[in-house]
C-alpha cells in the first residue's frame, strides 16, 4: 500500500474512481480538490504533477473509501479494492 511520500499514477486514480463508481466531481468533493484538477490528475501521463499536499488528499479520499494502492509508478501500478475501515 502507498503511504506518506509515495506517489500516485493517473491509471489508479482512474482505476480507483472507476472502481467505485465515483465521478470525476464526486471525487474532487470528497477529496475537497477540485473536480478540474481531479481530470487534469487523471489525463497526464505517469505521475500527476500535482502538489503533494492534493496527491495526498486524494488518495486518503480512496483509501477511506476501500481502494488499496500497490505496486509503484515504475512496477506495476494498480489498485485492490478492499472493505473500508470504517466497515471492518
Amino acid at each position: 500500500m502507498l503511504h506518506g511520500g509515495q506517489v500516485l499514477t493517473s491509471v489508479q486514480i482512474r482505476a480507483a474512481r472507476s472502481a467505485l463508481g465515483w465521478s470525476a466531481e464526486d471525487l474532487g468533493r470528497i477529496s475537497g480538490v477540485s473536480r478540474r484538477t481531479v481530470v487534469s490528475m487523471e489525463t497526464s501521463e505517469g505521475v500527476p504533477s500535482a502538489n503533494a499536499s492534493t496527491l495526498e488528499a486524494v488518495r486518503k479520499a480512496l483509501e477511506a473509501a476501500g481502494i488499496e494502492f500497490i505496486g509503484t509508478p515504475e512496477d506495476r501500478p494498480g489498485i485492490r479494492i478492499s472493505v473500508p475501515p470504517s466497515e471492518k
